[in-house]
């Protein structure tokens, strides 16, 4: 099972890298990462919530749960999370202890 399928992604740590700035808009936010220079439009509040708040919980299904994101969207979020990770908007806390 791969770590970015739902399930292994609902129980990881994960945190917002910290070359990453997030600039609140009226449609949600800005993500901007200072190293490779990605602009992310974030245009859900739930997600920008869960992405200031990741850092503060145990897992991401916890993070989810704490900015009432419902259990049936979970997999849809996981896939967006997915998407930031791959651009390292966000990555394990793992990692960011050891960067």
């Amino acid at each position: 099972m791969s770590a970015f399928e739902p399930e292994t992604m609902l129980e990881q740590a994960w945190a917002l890298s910290p070359s990453v700035a997030l600039r609140p808009e009226p449609f949600g936010a800005l993500a901007y990462h200072f190293g490779n220079r990605k602009l992310t439009f974030l245009k859900r509040p739930e997600l920008v919530s869960v992405l200031r708040e990741l850092d503060t919980h145990p897992d991401i299904r916890s993070a989810l749960m704490g900015a009432g994101v419902p259990e049936t969207q979970y997999s849809a979020y996981c896939a967006a999370l997915r998407g930031l990770a791959d651009t390292d908007m966000i990555r394990p806390q793992a990692q960011e202890v050891a960067a």
